[in-house]
C-alpha cells in the first residue's frame, strides 16, 4: 500500500517532524518497510532497532519493528537507550542496519528515526528515495522475525574498556533526563572518583531543561551541581546521547571545537600526522592547533552523516562539530558517542594533572560570537547564501564555500550557511581582537541587509 509523507519529515540525516501533525505511526510503519526493502535490496537479512524516552517512542518502535519484518529482514529489538547504543549494537551483533527511533534534541512533542547500516551513515539521497519507494509502493514483501537482545551491558562494558585516567577525578553529570541516563549512571559506577548526577531518569516531557547541551541556558543547573560539588568538569547529553557538551569547574563551558583541541593531543599522540576533521564553524584555533600538534586539519561541512563519510574516506581517527557531535574511530567505530566522548576527555584531563579549567586557559584564547541562528524560510535560505557568494567571488574576497560561505580577512573570518535540519541561517564570527570582530560583525551585517535579512542581535563568548 503506497504512502506519502509529510514534505517536511525527510531531512538530510535523518525523518524528523512533530507527533499528531507531521508524523504518526503509519508513517513509522512506512519509513520500516522503506528502509528495510533499500536493506533487503542491498542483500541486508538483520536489522537492529532502538528507542528514545519521549512518549511517542514505544508506539514509534512498534510500527517501525512491524514495518521492517514485513520485508522479511530479522528485526532484533534492543530496547531503549542512546541512539550510539543502536549503533553499537549494528556492530556488536554485526547486522546489516541499524533504526533509532528518536527526536534527538529537539522539543518533546518531535520525532523521528535516524538510520544507518553496516556499511556506514544512511543519508542525503538515500533518505530522499524512502519518500519515492513509499509514495509507489515499491515494497519487498517478506515474513521476517522479531526477537529482542538487551545490549546495554555489553554498551557499557565498551564505554569503560577505553578508559585508562590515571587518578580518579571528581565529575558532575547532567543527562538532561533524556536516553543516556541509565546508560550514565551504569557508567560513572565504574569509573574511578565521585561522581554527582543529575536528571539521569528518562522523562520524555524533559520537565527540568531542554536537553541540548549547545545552548547554555541548559547548563545552568549542571554548572550549580559543579559549584557545589567542587567537581574538576561538568558533562552533559543532549535527548538521544550522541552530542556532548562540558563546562569546567569556573563555570565556563567549553564547546565543541575547544574539546576537539584536547581530544587531538590525546589522539595525535598515538597517531602522529593523522587527519582531524572539523566542521565549517570551528574555531582557527582548532585548525591551527592541529597542525602545530604535527595532524593535518581538514575543514568539511557540519552534518554528522557528512562528517561520518568523510572520517572513512580520509581514515580520520577523530572528527568533531561545533553541536557537539564528536566522532572517534581512534580505537572506536567512527560514530558519535557523547558517553565515549565523556571517557575520553576524562582520560585527558587526569593524564594531565591539571583541572579542565587549567586545560582550557592553555588553549588560545579566541574572541568569537556563538553559533547565532535566525529566522530565513526554507525556499530562501539557500538563495541568500548564494546572492553573498556571487556578491564576495565579485568583490575578490578570500570565501571558503565548502559548506556556505567563511570568509577569511585580516581580522579574521565570519560565516554564513543555511541550516539542512531547520528554516535558519547560521552565522559565526571569530577575530583575535574585539574591534576586528565588531568589524567582522558589520561585514556580515551588511552583507544580509543587502539580501533583505535583517541581522540577529549579537553576543560573544
Amino acid at each position: 500500500m503506497k504512502h506519502d509523507f509529510h514534505p517536511t519529515i525527510l531531512r538530510e540525516y535523518d525523518v524528523r517532524g512533530v507527533v499528531g501533525e507531521t508524523l504518526a505511526a503509519a508513517d513509522a510503519r512506512a519509513v520500516g518497510r522503506s528502509f528495510g526493502t533499500a536493506l533487503v535490496r542491498d542483500g541486508g537479512k538483520r536489522v537492529a532497532v532502538g528507542y528514545d524516552g519521549r512518549l511517542s517512542s514505544p508506539e514509534m518502535e512498534a510500527a517501525v519493528v512491524e514495518g521492517l519484518a514485513s520485508c522479511g529482514l530479522e528485526v532484533i529489538r534492543v530496547g531503549l537507550g542512546p541512539t550510539p547504543m543502536t549503533y553499537f549494537a549494528v556492530k556488536h551483533l554485526k547486522t546489516d542496519g541499524g533504526l533509532m527511533v528518536t527526536g534527538s534534541h529537539n522539543p518533546s512533542h518531535y520525532n523521528g528515526f535516524k538510520m544507518a547500516t553496516s556499511k556506514g551513515p544512511f543519508y542525503g539521497d538515500a533518505i530522499k528515495a524512502l519518500g519515492a519507494r513509499a509514495a509507489s509502493a515499491d515494497f519487498v514483501s517478506g515474513k521476517g522475525k522479531v526477537s529482542e537482545h538487551s545490549v546495554f551491558d555489553a554498551y557499557v562494558d565498551r564505554l569503560f574498556r577505553d578508559y585508562d585516567g590515571e587518578h580518579p577525578l571528581d565529575v558532575a553529570w547532567d543527562a538532561g533526563n533524556g536516553a543516556a541516563g541509565p546508560a550514565m549512571a551504569a557508567l560513572t559506577k565504574r569509573l574511578p572518583g565521585r561522581h554527582a548526577m543529575i536528571h539521569q531518569t528518562i522523562d520524555g516531557r524533559f520537565p527540568n531543561h531542554h536537553p541540548d547541551p549547545t545552548v547554555e541556558a541548559n547548563l545552568v543547573q549542571l554548572k550549580e551541581v559543579v559549584a557545589k560539588e567542587k567537581s574538576v568538569a561538568g558533562i552533559a547529553f543532549d535527548g538521544d546521547g550522541d552530542r556532548i557538551g562540558a563546562v569546567d569547574g569556573k563555570g565556563r563551558v567549553l564547546w565543541g571545537d575547544q574539546m576537539m583541541m584536547l581530544l587531538a593531543r590525546d589522539v595525535l599522540r598515538d597517531k602522529p600526522g593523522a587527519t582531524i576533521i572539523a566542521d565549517v564553524k570551528a574555531s582557527q584555533a582548532l585548525f591551527d592547533e592541529v597542525a602545530r600538534l604535527g595532524g593535518k586539519p581538514l575543514m568539511w561541512r557540519t552534518g554528522h552523516s557528512l562528517i561520518k563519510a568523510k572520517m572513512a574516506e580520509t581514515g580520520s581517527p577523530l572528527a568533531g562539530e561545533m553541536s557537539g557531535h564528536l566522532f572517534f574511530a581512534d580505537r572506536y567505530y567512527g560514530y558519535d558517542d557523547a558517553l565515549y566522548a565523556a571517557v575520553r576527555l576524562i582520560n585527558v584531563i587526569a593524564r594531565s594533572g591539571k583541572s579542565l579549567a587549567e586545560l582550557r586557559d592553555e588553549l588560545p584564547q579566541m574572541i568569537n560570537t556563538p553559533e547565532l541562528r535566525f529566522p530565513c524560510s526554507e525556499d530562501r535560505k539557500f538563495q541568500v547564501v548564494d546572492e553573498l557568494k556571487a556578491r564576495l567571488k565579485a568583490e575578490k574576497a578570500n570565501v571558503d564555500d565548502i559548506d556556505g560561505v567563511r570568509v577569511n580577512t585580516s581580522d579574521g573570518w565570519w560565516l554564513l550557511r543555511a541550516s539542512n535540519t531547520q528554516d535558519v541561517l547560521v552565522a559565526r564570527c571569530e577575530s583575535s581582537s574585539a574591534d576586528g570582530l565588531q568589524r567582522l560583525k558589520d561585514t556580515l551585517a551588511s552583507q544580509l541587509r543587502k539580501s533583505g535579512i535583517e541581522p540577529p542581535q549579537h553576543s560573544q563568548h
